[in-house]
Protein backbone atom coordinates (compact mmCIF):
# COMPACT_ATOMS: atom_id res chain seq x y z
CA UNK A 1 0.00 0.00 0.00
CA UNK A 2 1.29 3.58 -1.14
CA UNK A 3 0.98 5.73 2.21
CA UNK A 4 2.40 8.92 0.99
CA UNK A 5 2.42 10.56 -2.84
CA UNK A 6 6.13 10.95 -3.78
CA UNK A 7 7.07 13.70 -6.62
CA UNK A 8 10.38 16.24 -7.17
CA UNK A 9 10.45 19.56 -7.94
CA UNK A 10 13.61 20.98 -10.03
CA UNK A 11 14.02 23.81 -12.33
CA UNK A 12 12.11 24.71 -15.57
CA UNK A 13 14.21 24.53 -18.55
CA UNK A 14 13.93 28.08 -19.74
CA UNK A 15 11.94 29.19 -15.94
CA UNK A 16 9.86 28.36 -13.20
CA UNK A 17 9.81 25.16 -11.93
CA UNK A 18 8.49 21.78 -12.98
CA UNK A 19 6.77 19.36 -10.40
CA UNK A 20 6.61 15.53 -11.24
CA UNK A 21 5.24 12.68 -9.54
CA UNK A 22 6.64 9.64 -8.92
CA UNK A 23 3.78 6.93 -9.03
CA UNK A 24 1.26 8.78 -10.98
CA UNK A 25 1.19 10.56 -14.37
CA UNK A 26 1.22 14.07 -13.41
CA UNK A 27 3.63 17.05 -14.27
CA UNK A 28 2.64 20.53 -13.80
CA UNK A 29 4.41 23.69 -13.53
CA UNK A 30 4.70 27.05 -11.61
CA UNK A 31 6.72 30.65 -11.89
CA UNK A 32 7.52 30.30 -7.96
CA UNK A 33 7.88 27.38 -5.81
CA UNK A 34 4.59 28.43 -3.72
CA UNK A 35 2.45 28.38 -7.36
CA UNK A 36 4.05 25.11 -8.31
CA UNK A 37 3.53 23.05 -4.91
CA UNK A 38 -0.24 24.96 -5.28
CA UNK A 39 -0.54 23.31 -8.65
CA UNK A 40 0.71 19.76 -7.90
CA UNK A 41 -1.63 19.62 -5.33
CA UNK A 42 -4.52 20.74 -7.36
CA UNK A 43 -3.39 18.33 -9.86
CA UNK A 44 -2.76 15.43 -8.00
CA UNK A 45 -6.54 16.30 -6.37
CA UNK A 46 -8.53 16.30 -9.78
CA UNK A 47 -6.30 13.00 -11.05
CA UNK A 48 -7.94 10.83 -8.16
CA UNK A 49 -11.21 13.12 -7.92
CA UNK A 50 -13.77 10.29 -8.22
CA UNK A 51 -11.02 7.22 -7.56
CA UNK A 52 -11.15 4.63 -4.87
CA UNK A 53 -7.77 5.16 -3.69
CA UNK A 54 -7.83 1.97 -1.70
CA UNK A 55 -8.23 0.07 -5.51
CA UNK A 56 -5.17 2.14 -6.55
CA UNK A 57 -3.02 0.85 -3.56
CA UNK A 58 -3.27 4.31 -2.18
CA UNK A 59 -3.67 4.97 1.71
CA UNK A 60 -6.88 7.16 2.67
CA UNK A 61 -5.87 10.89 2.26
CA UNK A 62 -1.98 9.89 1.60
CA UNK A 63 -0.15 13.28 2.47
CA UNK A 64 2.39 14.26 -0.72
CA UNK A 65 6.29 14.89 0.15
CA UNK A 66 8.29 16.69 -2.05
CA UNK A 67 12.10 16.81 -3.16
CA UNK A 68 13.38 19.74 -4.21
CA UNK A 69 16.18 19.26 -6.82
CA UNK A 70 18.65 22.00 -6.37
CA UNK A 71 21.85 22.81 -8.42
CA UNK A 72 25.19 22.41 -7.24
CA UNK A 73 26.75 25.85 -6.71
CA UNK A 74 30.35 25.78 -7.53
CA UNK A 75 33.01 28.17 -6.27
CA UNK A 76 36.43 28.76 -7.12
Amino acid sequence: MIYTIKAYIHNGEESGYVAECVELPIVTQGQTLDEVTFNLREAISLHLEGEDLAALGFAPNPPIVVNYEMAAVCQS
